[in-house]
């Protein structure tokens, strides 16, 4: 419970900060929708990527005709679902039609209000750091009442921008090693990362799951989060962690997906029962943010450039896989509707003594799926290998962008 007192110095002070954001535009702004009175735009990402800025993105010049209110501050904490009455008080009173709800997972029963908003015919968009939670509301209280869209943190495209930088071998590793998550790429303060990964570990994890051994939670994340593009599976984890269940190992996974700390992906098969009978691979959600929170950093700069293929990937497909078949690997098979349209292969540096393996590992891959094309991105290389089935580009990861754009 709440006083309306509160929520007005709240949203009051929040939209004072809102109302002078001059920040980069991000990519994913020109994908977004405009005002929909008739379904909710909602913005999910892992905190600190950049949700409240799109959204201040997305109001541009009609920032007077919005109502902004982030959920996830102290004086809000208490917040309950009939405190809604009282945020209806303070919207009627500023007559504005668009709302903005930054973190609205965090109370209870927020779909309902979102279901009335619109039936009200509000402009409502939301964000929240939650995957789980937002789709689970979204699929039972708004179905086929909502547009979904996920934000990363900066691609590398958007990282040049804000950096002011050219594409380029030199400036690749400068992001390998900055990451993406905004503030940090602008301050270099790793406070700034320490100080998230408490927030997600303790506050969206730990507490909202009511996880009481957070010491094996903790160890768990911190090893993905060193150990990104390898192969793992619960049963081994369990034992490395020391956590009694396998069982309660794939719980923590899927707390740390759902706040989109980590993705993973399984062997490609025609057969789900087979993907599921294969260890899936693991990809962590920032390089920086793992190097601040890992003291087992490697500095393995082959896994790096695989972990942000990955994310580069992701920012545009959801369904991918690995390929194993016949003693040869080939990192990602990208699909759309179910059926693959890109075979990527990545490795620092193509050279004589890996070259064999690598170009094995696709050329396998285009066999299995009938394809007459696959790519090997590198770092810095740029070549063509014809294959008896077709070719293999070879591509430098700072074009990466424009071959797998949508």
């Amino acid at each position: 419970m709440v006083k309306l007192s509160d929520i007005r110095i709240v949203s009051e002070q929040q939209f004072s900060t809102f109302k002078d954001d001059n920040s980069l535009p991000r990519e994913l702004l020109s994908s977004l929708p405009g005002n929909n009175s008739t379904h909710a735009l909602v913005i999910s990402g892992i905190r600190r990527c950049g949700k409240s800025t799109i959204m201040r993105q997305h109001i541009g010049k009609h920032i007077e005709d919005a109502f902004y209110l982030n959920f996830d501050t102290t004086k809000l904490f208490q917040f309950e679902l009939s405190d809604f009455e009282l945020l209806d008080t303070l919207i009627q009173e500023s007559g504005k039609r668009n709302l903005y709800f930054d973190e609205i997972q965090v109370v209870n029963g927020w779909e309902l209000y979102v279901r009335q908003k619109l039936d009200e015919h509000f402009n409502v968009c939301i964000t929240g750091s939650n995957a789980s939670l937002l789709s689970k509301e979204l699929g039972t209280k708004l179905t086929g009442r909502h547009i979904s869209k996920e934000l990363f943190p900066f691609s590398y495209i958007e990282y040049l921008r804000f950096k002011s930088l050219s594409p380029g071998e030199t400036s690749f590793l400068a992001y390998l090693n900055d990451g993406g998550f905004p503030e940090y790429v602008k301050t270099g303060n790793g406070d700034i990362l320490s100080a998230l990964f408490d927030d997600i570990l303790y506050r969206d994890i730990a507490v909202r799951y009511g996880v009481r051994d957070v010491a094996s939670l903790k160890s768990l994340l911190l090893y993905l989060a060193s150990n990104y593009g390898n192969l793992i599976s619960a049963n081994k984890l369990a034992g490395i962690i020391s956590i009694k269940s396998p069982k309660t190992v794939l719980e923590y996974m899927s707390y740390f997906e759902e706040a989109y700390l980590i993705n993973r992906i399984p062997k490609f098969s025609w057969s789900l029962k087979v993907q599921n009978a294969n260890p899936q691979k693991v990809y962590f959600i920032d390089t920086a943010l793992s190097k601040e929170i890992t003291v087992t950093f490697s500095n393995n700069t082959g896994r790096l450039l695989e972990n942000v293929v990955y994310w580069e990937l992701r920012r545009y497909y959801k369904q991918l896989y690995y390929f194993n078949e016949n003693n040869s690997e080939c990192d990602f098979i990208v699909c759309d509707k179910n059926m693959p349209i890109i075979l990527i292969q990545v490795c620092m540096t193509l050279n004589a003594e890996n070259q064999k393996r690598e170009v094995k590992g696709v050329q396998e891959a285009m066999k299995f799926f009938r394809m007459d094309k696959g790519y090997i991105v590198t770092l810095d290389q740029k070549d063509k290998i014809r294959v008896e089935d077709g070719w293999i580009e070879v591509i430098p990861v700072y074009e990466l962008d424009e071959y797998i754009r949508r």
